[in-house]
């Protein structure tokens, strides 16, 4: 990108450009705003071979998605840029500080290039740290799962298992009996299991294994098993497990945004719209919502878009109101 881009200004920059990315571009560009997505080429679902309950996408690829969104998004005039963001802050220059104009935000990218903006729509999305366990990394988003409805008709009545590492996944356990009911669920990483608990898992044949898992054994990227801390080689097809989510929001953290506690860590706090705490920053998709699915996210980062010019055009009408009033 020139310098002459560098200082232009931007209507909106979106930040991350998968579904909520690409969806805030496309209620931006059709409302005919300048806008631009830095994408950083790393979503979540990257590891995925194939996406599953979406209406009209069902098991189109993740990289396809994307693609789509994108020529969908430049019919509009949205542009591109694949880039890293460094920080989010206020802008110093003149008309924004002295009001005389638009206020505006400076994206600073990793490259140390500025650019400046009236809004941001954060929707980089988070990071799944796994386990540390040998053989699970390399399996995951093939054999080594997350989301039941996501992935459970495709291991239907397999040998599945769950993977403990919060007490979370016991929702899970019973969740994934639906799909089959060769289960086991493996408990050491949420601690021990009351006897009420243990029996409702019980009732339904759920098999419960106390032993630390020590390494998942496979065939490339398939699940074929796993050695637990005791030596013992238990068959298993797939594993739904989960890791600690982390928010991409690093480059948000200068503002001072709100956040608010859940039981999977600590994200934006967001209002129905997706606007965060600050009246120019809106967040959509994963980075919000930890448990947004594809389709959640396109209907988060939509709304975030459509919101996002709400704003533009009430500040282009007090502009122009202070001006007549001079």
């Amino acid at each position: 990108m020139n310098s002459t881009a560098e200082a232009e200004l931007f209507d909106a920059i979106i930040i991350g450009g998968g579904a909520a990315g690409l969806s805030a571009a496309q209620s931006l560009g059709r409302a005919l705003r300048r806008t631009l997505i830095l994408d950083a080429g790393e979503p979540r679902n990257r590891f995925a071979d194939q996406m599953h309950n979406i209406l009209g996408h069902d098991g189109a690829s993740p990289d396809q998605l994307v693609a789509a969104g994108r020529k969908e998004a430049q019919r509009y005039g949205v542009e591109h840029l694949t880039a890293g963001v460094h920080r989010v802050s206020e802008s110093t220059r003149t008309d924004s500080t002295e009001k005389t104009g638009p206020r505006e935000l400076v994206v600073t990218l990793d490259s140390g290039v500025q650019l400046f903006t009236r809004t941001v729509i954060a929707a980089s999305g988070l990071t799944d740290e796994l386990p540390p366990i040998p053989g699970l990394a390399e399996r995951w988003g093939k054999s080594v799962l997350h989301c039941p409805y996501c992935h459970g008709w495709e291991v239907r009545g397999q040998r599945l298992a769950v993977l403990a590492t919060s007490p979370m996944q016991l929702h899970q356990a019973q969740l994934l009996r639906q799909w089959s009911d060769r289960l086991t669920y493996f408990h050491a990483g949420a601690g021990e299991l009351t006897a009420e608990t243990a029996a409702r898992l019980r009732s339904r044949g759920v098999v419960l294994e106390p032993a630390p898992v020590k390494e998942v054994l496979g065939d490339g990227t398939r699940v074929t098993g796993v050695v637990l801390e005791d030596s013992r080689t238990l068959e298993v097809d797939a594993i739904f497990t989960g890791g600690s989510l982390i928010p991409r929001d690093a480059y948000l953290r200068g503002l001072g945004l709100e956040r608010e506690d859940t039981m999977v860590g600590s994200f934006l706090k967001i209002d129905a719209m997706g606007q965060t705490s600050h009246d120019r920053i809106w967040a959509a998709g994963n980075l919000a919502s930890p448990m947004a699915t594809v389709p959640l996210s396109m209907g988060m980062g939509s709304f975030a878009g459509a919101a996002a010019n709400g704003a533009l055009v009430a500040e282009e009408f007090d502009l122009a109101e202070a001006g007549r009033n001079q």
